[in-house]
């Protein structure tokens, strides 16, 4: 008979007091199709935490629920934020309290220049990221402020999403997908970037299929197969363990 390996040690933790963002028994359906399976996990102030799985195993689900965008519907479980209830709130309500999601399609606004898109999403006055500021952490974007933001190569529409998000003085930036058709230097350019303002405190969820490099940036990581936690720990692990990769991500 075989025993299938148990890479679960943290995957169904007691519940006990806030972390920096906590998510505890979420449940989230799509309809009557039940995605997020009482997930339990908390991030820490300042890290980097790997959200992995295979295709369909719920990540963007997960980070969308978080967001609290109503789709899918959480309908159990506490999201907690800097010991704020976002269970609790509404989707532009949890946006005002520090959280910014960048989607997979980036949504940059047509019609607008890349500095309308950032003044657009940028709090006034701005407390932490300014429009220097920004350019600063992506030259590129300074370069091209005037430039309508849906002409840019993909590369730098994904640095306008990024850039977008922090304009808002955001605690926590969920990434779905951020390296997805970019070229490897353009990767290299945007995981700099991302350590950059780890240094600076910014707390990160990245959803990628890179796994590797996903997890070559990340501390932690959490690893997700049909709506459960199946790996909660440190991200070295996941890549020193060739049993987990292989059973989990494929890779």
């Amino acid at each position: 008979m075989n025993v299938k390996p148990d890479f679960s040690k943290n995957a169904n933790r007691a519940k006990t007091a806030p972390a920096f963002l906590s998510v505890w028994d979420m449940h989230s359906y799509y309809g009557e199709s039940y995605i997020v399976q009482g997930i339990s996990f908390n991030v820490h102030e300042g890290e980097i935490l790997a959200l992995l799985g295979r295709n369909g195993a719920g990540k963007t689900s997960t980070l969308r629920s978080i967001a609290r965008l109503g789709d899918p519907e959480v309908r159990q479980g506490e999201i907690w934020l800097d010991h704020q209830p976002l269970h609790k709130m509404a989707s532009h309500e949890a946006a005002t309290v520090g959280l910014g999601l960048v989607p997979e399609d980036r949504r940059i606004i047509p019609g607008l220049t890349v500095e309308e898109n950032l003044q657009l999403a940028q709090i006034a006055p701005p407390v932490g990221w300014s429009l220097d500021r920004l350019y600063d952490l992506f030259p590129r974007l300074g370069e091209r402020r005037k430039q309508e933001g849906v002409t840019l190569s993909g590369g730098e529409q994904q640095m306008l999403a990024i850039a977008r998000a922090l304009a808002r003085d955001i605690k926590v930036l969920l990434l779905d997908e951020p390296y997805e058709g970019l070229a490897p230097v353009i990767v290299d350019e945007i995981e700099k970037t991302l350590i950059h303002i780890k240094e600076q405190g910014m707390t990160t969820i990245i959803v990628e299929q890179n796994a590797v490099r996903a997890l070559e940036l990340a501390d932690r990581a959490v690893i997700l197969d049909t709506g459960g936690i199946v790996f909660d720990g440190l991200a070295s692990e996941v890549l020193e363990n060739e049993e987990l990769r292989a059973e989990y991500l494929a890779i």
